[in-house]
């Protein structure tokens, strides 16, 4: 009976010891040196010296050689993803180039690099950016956006803070190179920084209901409920962070710093904020995880609220309008 034990502990180490293996080829891939083809063979000879040391943990005179070779490799791979640092300064894609930033005067809140390009086609813009200041006192709305674009499960999610008619909306993205393509892969071995795009709703929304096409994008807006002390203290929470990002560059990670953690991040700094849920890691379900947990309207069935809070149409609709925010909002419950 204890041999089965052992044998069974064993087999479980080696699973999770060929695990890590899979990992720090990985990383010897995507952070190693040189080329491409250089850093793809060094994965390889990574992940066929890992799965030999693996191997040699059931042979008994090897077992010892085997452990020592794991942690060697293992060591090697965190040496490559910890000494990898973050940078403000590269050749970035136009659309992440400027950092916003904000500046206080009490109440007042002035948010500098709003985006609001001119979009003629997804890829065919003009950038533009203004400055704006807002009145703490005057906000009274935060609204939860949900963009899907591959089935329900799979969701970009943002967040927009009303002042009245004027909304500033919130996209936490990867920042990307100008040579650089996104790879949910590619994203846990710090290959992108975080970056917040602070912008006129005219832009992150129209984008995605007007101009992108291959694949076309459906864009939902949720009205949140609660204190509006709560949506002022996140908002509070997204300025502090992109300031710290304007002076400290951070990583994007696919899993834990993505549009959708982050943003059950900001809300924790409310009482009685929202706990962690799967339906937050597959983000197509977060809007209906935060309406099961009372954080939306309740007057509607979920499902009836998801078909009214649709904008696609609206917002094609008004395209560049003044009135752009104010003209999707028209006929949402």
């Amino acid at each position: 009976m204890l041999w089965i034990v052992g044998r069974a502990g064993r087999v479980l180490v080696a699973l999770a010891l060929a695990f890590a293996t899979g990992w720090g080829a990985l990383a010897v891939y995507y952070l190693g040196p040189g080329s491409e083809a250089l850093r793809s063979a060094l994965a390889w000879i990574f992940a066929v010296l890992g799965l030999a040391a693996v191997a040699g943990l059931f042979v008994r005179r090897a077992r010892r050689s085997s452990v020592v070779g794991i942690a060697v490799l293992f060591a090697v791979a965190l040496w490559l993803f910890f000494r990898a640092q973050p940078s403000n300064d590269r050749e970035w894609q136009p659309e992440v180039a400027v950092l916003p930033y904000a500046t206080f005067d009490g109440d007042l809140v002035t948010v500098h690099n709003i985006r609001n390009f001119d979009y003629r086609s997804e890829t065919d813009f003009t950038p533009a950016y203004y400055d704006r200041t807002f009145d703490l006192r005057r906000l009274d709305r935060l609204d939860l956006i949900s963009v899907y674009w591959m089935g329900p499960a799979i969701a970009h999610m943002m967040v927009s803070f009303g002042f009245g008619d004027e909304h500033l909306a919130f996209s936490i993205e990867v920042r990307k190179e100008k040579t650089e393509q996104y790879s949910s892969l590619a994203g846990f071995f710090r290959q992108y920084e975080l970056f917040y795009v602070v912008a006129d709703e005219r832009d992150v929304i129209r984008l995605r209901t007007n101009y992108r096409k291959d694949p076309p994008e459906d864009v939902y807006i949720y009205r949140t409920t609660g204190p509006i002390e709560n949506a002022r203290r996140m908002f509070l929470d997204y300025l502090r962070e992109i300031n710290e990002l304007h002076e400290r560059p951070s990583w994007y990670n696919t899993f834990t710093t993505n549009c959708t953690t982050m943003i059950l991040a900001h809300a924790s700094v409310n009482p009685g904020h929202v706990p962690m849920s799967w339906k937050v890691l597959v983000s197509g379900y977060a809007p209906e995880y935060v309406y099961q947990m009372g954080r939306l309207d309740q007057s509607l069935p979920f499902e009836e609220l998801r078909r009214r809070s649709h904008v696609n149409a609206a917002a094609q609709a008004a395209d560049a309008a003044p009135d752009f925010s104010q003209r999707i909002r028209e006929d949402l419950p």
